[in-house]
């Protein structure tokens, strides 16, 4: 109900002892407990059109599980906030791993560059135990979701807007896929339509959640630094990726840095500055060898820098077909990355000896 957050609750609860006595008290009693007139009204109001059953039977169809703050499933963590919601709403499983969660957000306008360093470093956080938290939405939150998810590991999007509203509709198929593997949260029951004032809000459920938060790419109108600055509010660690000062989608991140964020390079600046050793699960550096003096020499042509497939072409003084079937051969046995619009990078550092023709 509007006006009913966590402040309310705990003087509703210190009035009348248990919540159902408050969901059938009069409007004196409720503004004797501290309500204001308005919102004593509203609960009045309110609660003649809604049917708890109803909710339940609704909770039960889309399989959604109704936490509230005093459950020993409340992720504890979150209860640390000063505005934690009340209730949470979770579709699917919250298991105790996360609680070694961290937030990752960004622009939903990312760049090829925004888009390589968040599937990086998302993916070597998560293979290192890091279940990721994030917003489904566009852009830096999708693909941050999905590198989570490609990595087998654990992910937990937090919803603007109840959890049988797929907002984006266009990650209606990766949000099923986040309940099979984590969870869908909100503090918004079943049927809340998505709205600009509950995104700022739910940002803090990201921050919250989490030991702390990273930002990839963020211009300085970002939503993503509304969530650093509620990170600082909660005491929770902020990092971000440092990107060039020509471009207007690092310019947010680039500020947090010189406020004091921690600049994020690899995943292990994330994961020592959390004081974090690193998990059971090491990442696994596949060193792979070149296979023919062709691989090789590819291998010299590409860096982390972007490189065009015809530039490499020039480069190499190799057939373009030749350079199309080897890049494609590469890039299954995970030596290479195309990273849109036929530009290939090394996808790990190799090492100098790799690069040279045996």
């Amino acid at each position: 109900m509007p006006g009913i957050g966590r402040v309310k609750i705990s003087q509703l609860l210190e009035h009348f002892t248990t919540l159902e006595h408050a969901w059938k008290a009069p409007a004196a009693e409720l503004k004797k407990a501290g309500l204001d007139s308005k919102t004593a009204d509203n609960v009045v109001n309110l609660r003649l059109k809604i049917s708890p059953d109803a909710e339940m039977d609704n909770m039960e169809q889309y399989k959604v599980k109704a936490l509230t703050c005093d459950s020993s499933a409340y992720p504890q963590r979150l209860k640390e906030i000063y505005d934690y919601p009340p209730v949470l709403y979770v579709r699917g499983t919250l298991l105790p791993e996360d609680e070694c969660c961290l937030a990752v957000v960004g622009t939903r306008r990312a760049t090829v560059y925004g888009r390589q360093v968040a599937e990086e470093l998302v993916t070597d956080l998560a293979r290192n135990g890091i279940t990721i938290v994030s917003g489904l939405a566009k852009g830096i939150d999708s693909i941050a979701h999905r590198a989570a998810l490609e990595a087998g590991a654990r992910t937990i999007a937090v919803f603007a807007c109840g959890l049988d509203v797929v907002y984006p509709a266009e990650n209606a198929k990766l949000a099923r896929e986040v309940i099979e593997h984590g969870a869908l949260i909100s503090e918004y029951p079943l049927g809340t339509r998505p709205k600009a004032d509950n995104f700022p809000r739910r940002n803090r459920i990201m921050s919250g959640l989490s030991l702390g938060v990273l930002v990839i790419e963020a211009g300085e109108s970002s939503g993503a630094l509304i969530t650093a600055n509620q990170a600082l509010e909660q005491n929770r660690d902020v990092f971000a990726v440092p990107g060039s000062i020509l471009s207007p989608g690092s310019r947010g991140t680039n500020h947090l840095i010189q406020e004091g964020a921690k600049l994020v390079s690899n995943y292990v600046d994330v994961l020592e500055e959390l004081n974090l050793a690193i998990m059971a699960q090491q990442l696994e550096m596949k060193e792979l060898l070149p296979v023919d003096k062709t691989e090789s020499l590819l291998l010299r042509q590409l860096s982390r820098e972007p490189s065009h497939i015809d530039e490499i072409c020039r480069n190499s003084g190799l057939a373009a077909a030749l350079v199309s079937s080897a890049l494609t051969m590469m890039e299954l046995k995970g030596m290479v990355k195309q990273v849109g619009g036929m530009n290939y990078v090394l996808a790990r550092e190799m090492k100098e000896e790799y690069q040279t023709a045996r």
